[in-house]
């Protein structure tokens, strides 16, 4: 086990640790948080016109348009949420203007999402042009960058106020960008949104399915025992597909269709992190009535974040990171309860979500809601906590069988060394 720790410590983790803090990925992630009020705020009217209560429903029914009007106008842009905010995260991190890299990578954004009949289409506002946001605005600001590197730039004096400066700045390189992208959409035709989609189908393809989920979870939880924050490493590759998947699927329910997928935003955090990564939240509970005074104290600690889903207590205090013995069981019970939770879905035994609620709602109530209220999300993630529970019983107790013991002989060396020295002392 030692040798397959050190393996993974010092050949795997140093790739994905690359990857995590990779400057591109960190941008995306970093630049669709733009994008979480919009989505946030539209969920809020999205569950409000769904409470399944008879009453409500008769109230709310005459003004459901005006309600959609709210939906569509917060999930109907996040594409165009995603150009603004990575633009702008890639040209800081680039220490150049971001307010410039940000107008850049729209104007680009919006080139693109003309038709072939020269109007703009506003459906690739929406969740189907999301990765062509993510493109157009990585390309637009390495433009800008490579424009300002090579100081191919209007400069006006010094005494001109900042933003003047900087719109004459980002001017070349803008045209340089606008003249691309319209060779590109208009005399040549290539609808690049399609071109994109196409690119990036068999991943969407792929995430929307078990296996495709497992992995996802299995790297996730692979790199936390690491000491490496899973989620966070892998937010800029698979965010943007599970807030595709979140936004068609809160229109497909707005309009009374079939969801479409299965592992959308929520489906993660929600119903398979119940409580924090690995479901930590359950090993929180066992810890407050644990023989040990040091998890005892530990779990008094930790539960407060565990109920909001912040587990990194646990996680380093514990701990799970490169512990062998719980390693075993925060690796396997998030692959079940997502097992568990795909197969829920895909049998219409359950809702997927079609909400975005934060990541740090309480289990029970984050999926109640994430699901437009859903009675059996909520029964299902109490069942969860109870299997986390039962599979890491037999992992903590030989954990605190070691640590009751180690506890035992610390306090007779305590005992031992504040013990009084017998006998008297010659002058």
């Amino acid at each position: 086990m030692n040798k397959f720790m050190d393996w993974l410590q010092n050949t795997i983790m140093p790739p994905m640790a690359k990857v995590g803090n990779n400057r591109y990925l960190v941008s995306i992630r970093n630049g669709l948080v733009l994008t979480l009020p919009a989505i946030i705020s539209g969920s809020i009217f999205l569950i409000l016109g769904n409470i399944p209560i008879a009453a409500w429903t008769n109230f709310i029914k005459p003004y459901m348009n005006m309600i959609s009007v709210a939906v569509n106008g917060s999930f109907g842009i996040i594409s165009l949420l995603a150009a603004i905010g990575i633009g702008y995260e890639l040209a800081k991190s680039l220490e150049i203007d971001p307010i410039s890299g940000a107008g850049l990578s729209t104007m680009a954004f919006v080139i693109v999402s003309f038709n072939s009949k020269f109007k703009l289409d506003t459906n690739n506002f929406s969740s189907s042009g999301l990765f062509t946001a993510i493109i157009t605005a990585m390309i637009s600001v390495t433009i800008f960058n490579f424009f300002i590197k090579k100081n191919i730039v209007i400069k006006l004096p010094d005494g001109v106020p900042t933003a003047v400066s900087n719109s004459f700045v980002s001017l070349l390189p803008g045209f340089a960008i606008l003249l691309l992208f319209w060779i590109i959409r208009m005399p040549l035709n290539i609808d690049i949104n399609q071109v994109i989609q196409a690119i990036f189908h068999p991943l969407l393809f792929a995430m929307n399915t078990l296996p495709g989920i497992l992995v996802y979870t299995f790297l996730v939880s692979l790199l936390w025992v690491c000491g490496i924050h899973g989620d966070m490493t892998l937010e800029g590759i698979a965010d943007p597909i599970f807030l595709q998947f979140l936004a068609s699927n809160a229109t497909a329910f707005a309009h009374h269709q079939p969801l479409p997928y299965a592992t959308a935003a929520g489906f993660s955090s929600l119903m398979v992190n119940v409580g924090g990564t690995g479901a930590t939240i359950t090993l929180v509970v066992l810890m407050l009535f644990s023989k040990s005074r040091t998890y005892r104290d530990l779990g008094k600690v930790a539960f407060p974040g565990a109920l909001f889903e912040i587990n990194e207590p646990v996680i380093f205090g514990f701990p799970i990171v490169m512990n062998p013995l719980t390693m075993i069981p925060f690796i396997v019970i998030p692959l079940i309860l997502a097992t568990g939770s795909y197969l829920l879905i895909s049998m219409g035994l359950m809702r997927a979500p079609i909400a975005m609620v934060p990541w740090t709602m309480p289990p029970i109530i984050g999926p109640l809601m994430a699901t437009g209220w859903d009675w059996r999300a909520a029964v299902w993630s109490f069942v969860e906590l109870f299997l986390a529970g039962a599979m890491y019983y037999p992992f903590f107790k030989v954990a605190e069988k070691q640590m009751v013991a180690k506890e035992k002989i610390d306090n007779k060396d305590t005992e031992k060394n504040a013990a009084p020295v017998s006998g008297t002392a010659k002058a």
